[in-house]
């Protein structure tokens, strides 16, 4: 793949569009940027929010801390959070910056305004709708598809965005069909890093820079701390550690932002940060680390796209496998060897619930961490899962899609399931 090709254009641009910087949980900060979307145009504070989400909104907000609010949760806090603090300018962005005094007033004002919150019937997996009332004026923000995707901004009904309601697939900038390993690996070994060298220096900066906060800190259920404490210092250890703080991190409250893959920062998290451990502990050079995380991204983008932005299956699994990927290339592995590497994490973890975002999230991105690398370790000694072991199936793009229908099809009922568990605890 050379860069005059316009596949070569288009690797770049899917980069750039899923390489995003991010603060906090993404699903809440998506609700905080609605309502400072809304709020903006209201130009008011206003009396009563009513927010309308999908079930997989609801599921992955519910438990979360949102960032820069002393540790509230949910939906209401994030809103109530975008509309006293936040930046409507600033994406998913938005609540950075946070001052003591504005803390304060989120938590008043949760207290003081009427907030109602209903699942929405739309029908699509990401939705948010976010109506906001004022004595005499009301605005109406509507994100749809992904976190940044306005589709709707009106205030008393004079519409300022008017766009179809999508999932993601249909409205993206580049066409994600387009990838795959074989052609994944050819624009690692080839592409210009200067092209991608700012994108991936701000992953590692952040990405790692939370990762080293986790494993500091006392946030969440610790499992960083807790592996390094019970395994031990190992450069195989020390890579899950790493990346489950980060999470740890990122789910409890800390402020500090991350570089998010696929519309989540805790896959942007698995993806990058075992690789850069990897690369440290083995000494190679900066090119060789651009080149592998490269690798890692496209490889989770790729197995991201067939199962959708949210779901049932944990976005963590497709990362570790991202991750697999992009140590091997450290290693030295290639098509072959990545492939296999991608189909033997594929049979191994495959399945993992997505349950929202929450302290268990360190643990499960831990656990596909540990599939990625073990995929890698059956590559390189020669041992593989073959055609007809479950879900795989002769070559890595035939299981890559396998995933995708297990994930999209097969699990959506149990997507339903696991909100009416989370929603209605004990009742049978």
């Amino acid at each position: 793949m050379k860069s005059g090709d316009e596949k070569y254009r288009q690797y770049i641009e899917i980069l750039k569009e899923e390489l995003l910087p991010a603060m906090g949980c993404t699903e809440p900060i998506a609700v905080a940027y609605a309502a400072a979307l809304a709020a903006k145009e209201l130009n008011d504070i206003p009396t009563e929010i009513h927010i309308n989400v999908s079930g997989s909104i609801i599921k992955n907000v519910k438990s979360v801390i949102v960032p820069n609010t002393g540790g509230l949760r949910g939906l209401k806090a994030a809103a109530a959070a975008g509309i006293i603090a936040g930046k409507a300018d600033k994406g998913l962005e938005t609540l950075a910056g946070v001052t003591e005094k504005q803390r304060e007033a989120i938590a008043s004002y949760l207290k003081e305004a009427f907030f109602t919150v209903t699942e929405s019937q739309s029908g699509l997996i990401f939705d948010i709708e976010l109506t906001l009332k004022s004595p005499g004026h009301t605005a109406r923000c509507r994100i749809c598809g992904y976190h940044t995707h306005v589709i709707l901004l009106e205030k008393d009904g004079n519409r300022l965005i008017d766009e179809p309601a999508e999932e993601q697939e249909k409205h993206q900038n580049t066409d994600r069909s387009l990838l795959n390993v074989e052609d994944i690996i050819d624009f690692a070994n080839e592409v210009d890093l200067e092209s991608i060298k700012e994108l991936l220096d701000l992953q590692i900066k952040y990405n790692m820079a939370i990762a080293e906060a986790g494993m500091q800190g006392s946030f969440g259920a610790r499992i960083g701390s807790i592996l390094m404490n019970a395994y031990g210092d190992t450069v195989f250890n020390r890579a899950k550690a790493m990346a489950a703080a980060g999470s740890d991190a990122r789910m409890n409250g800390c402020s500090l932002p991350v570089v998010i893959n696929s519309g989540s920062g805790n896959q942007g998290i698995t993806a990058s940060v075992p690789v850069i451990v990897y690369a440290r502990e083995l000494g190679v050079s900066a090119e060789l680390l651009y080149r592998a995380l490269a690798v890692s991204n496209l490889v989770t983008i790729h197995l991201k796209t067939g199962i959708g932005r949210l779901s049932a299956y944990c976005g963590a699994i497709s990362a570790g496998c991202g991750a697999g990927a992009g140590v091997a290339y450290l290693y030295g592995g290639r098509y072959h060897s990545i492939a296999h590497t991608i189909v033997n994490a594929i049979a191994i973890n495959s399945g993992v619930i997505c349950d929202g975002a929450k302290s268990s999230c360190a643990a499960k991105i831990a656990s596909a961490v540990e599939a990625g690398l073990l995929g890698m370790q059956m590559a390189q000694r020669g041992s593989q899962f073959y055609d007809g072991d479950g879900i795989v199936i002769k070559g890595v793009e035939n299981t890559i899609a396998n995933v995708g229908r297990l994930a999209r099809d097969g699990m959506a009922q149990t997507n339903k399931e696991i909100l009416n568990i989370m929603l209605n605890p004990g009742v049978h």
